[in-house]
C-alpha cells in the first residue's frame, strides 16, 4: 500500500506520536527514503547461453573499433494527430487536444526505426508510416550508410550490427537475412549479432538514443510527420550526442515469405559461438580462405583506421 506522508503522520499520531507531515518527510529523506519508480530489471526469461553472448558481443565490439558499429531497433509506434502525449512543457496556455485515442482519428501511424553509431556517438531515425517489416529496416540502415556511415568511415569493409533477437531484425526473420545481402553486404562485408530473449534493456539503442528521445517530446503532441522529425532532429545531450532524421514514404509488405533456395543463395556463414545468435554475411564472389571471422573474434577485412569523433 502507498502511503503520503499526511497519512503515515496520522497514523503516527493515532498511535501516540505527535508529528507533522513535514517531520515525517525530512525522517524519510535523513534515512534514504525517497518517491521512486519501478525498475524494469527482472528478466522474464534467462537463456542458458545469455552471458556467454554478451561476452561474444564484448569482444566482437572490442575488434570491430576501428570500424563502423551500429545498434538497431524500432521505437514504440506514434499516433500522428492531435492526440494527448504523455509529459508537460512550459507554456502559458494548456495545448488542446482530441479528448479520445483512435486510430481512425490518426493521419498515420510513425514507425520509427533508429541506428546508433557506438564510436560516434550518433543517432539516425527513419520514419516510416507503413508496417515495421524486415525489408523497412535494412532500407533504413542502407540509407543511414548512404548519408552517414561512408562519410565517417571511408575505406571500410565490413559493419558489425547489434540487434534483438526479436522484431523485425531479430534472429529468426528469413527476410532480414535476405535483405542484408543485395543492400548491404555485396557493398561490403557484415556481421551480426543478436541480443538474447529478454535482454533489449541492454541494447545500446535503448539506454544511448531512445531514452533520450522520449523525454524531447513528452508533452508535445505528435500532430503531423513534419513535427515528429522536429523533434527529432532538435534532440541534442551534454555529451555531445546528435540525431539526423528521415522520412520513409515507401510501402512496405507484410507476410513476405522466403524460399529455402532462396536462403541457399545467400553468402550467409555461421558463427561458430552460437551460431543463432551471430553470423556474418558476407558480399557474393568472396573467397572463404579470405576470411576466418566465422570461426574467430578478429572480422574480415577490418582495416586499421581512426575512430571517427563526434563533429
Amino acid at each position: 500500500m502507498r502511503r503520503s506522508v499526511a497519512k503515515l503522520a496520522a497514523q503516527l499520531t493515532a498511535d501516540g506520536f505527535a508529528i507533522s507531515p513535514a517531520t515525517v518527510r525530512r525522517w524519510l529523506k535523513g534515512n534514504g527514503f525517497s518517491l521512486r519508480v519501478n525498475r524494469k530489471c527482472l528478466a522474464t526469461t534467462q537463456h542458458a547461453d545469455r552471458d556467454p553472448q554478451f561476452q561474444r558481443i564484448a569482444a566482437l565490439r572490442r575488434t570491430y573499433a576501428g570500424c563502423p558499429v551500429i545498434s538497431g531497433d524500432t521505437k514504440k509506434k506514434e499516433l500522428v494527430g492531435p492526440f494527448r502525449n504523455a509529459g508537460a512543457t512550459w507554456q502559458q496556455d494548456a495545448t488542446t487536444v482530441l479528448d479520445h485515442d483512435f486510430r481512425s482519428l490518426a493521419d498515420g501511424l510513425a514507425v520509427p526505426f533508429g541506428i546508433y553509431d557506438l564510436h560516434a556517438n550518433r543517432g539516425t531515425v527513419c520514419v516510416g508510416d507503413s508496417a515495421d517489416t524486415p525489408l523497412f529496416a535494412v532500407d533504413c540502415i542502407e540509407l543511414w550508410w548512404r548519408t552517414e556511415g561512408r562519410a565517417l568511415y571511408p575505406g571500410a569493409n565490413a559493419l558489425l550490427i547489434l540487434a534483438d533477437s526479436g522484431g523485425s531484425n531479430g534472429c529468426r526473420p528469413r527476410a532480414w537475412n535476405h535483405a542484408l545481402q543485395p543492400e548491404l553486404c555485396n557493398r561490403h562485408g557484415l556481421r551480426v549479432a543478436h541480443y538474447s530473449s529478454g535482454c533489449s534493456k541492454w541494447n545500446p539503442i535503448g539506454h544511448r538514443l531512445f531514452s533520450f528521445l522520449s523525454g524531447n517530446w513528452q508533452g508535445k503532441p505528435m500532430d503531423s510527420f513534419e513535427t515528429v522529425l522536429n523533434c527529432l532532429r532538435t534532440m541534442t545531450t551534454r555529451v555531445g550526442l546528435k540525431v539526423i532524421a528521415h522520412r520513409i514514404t515507401r510501402q512496405y509488405a507484410k507476410g513476405v515469405r522466403i524460399r529455402d533456395e532462396q536462403m541457399a543463395a545467400l553468402n550467409l556463414h555461421s558463427d561458430a559461438a552460437r551460431p543463432r545468435w551471430n553470423y556474418e554475411i558476407r558480399p557474393h564472389g568472396t573467397d572463404p580462405a579470405l576470411s576466418t571471422a566465422a570461426a574467430s573474434d578478429e572480422p574480415a577485412n577490418v582495416p586499421t583506421q581512426p575512430v571517427p569523433t563526434t563533429g
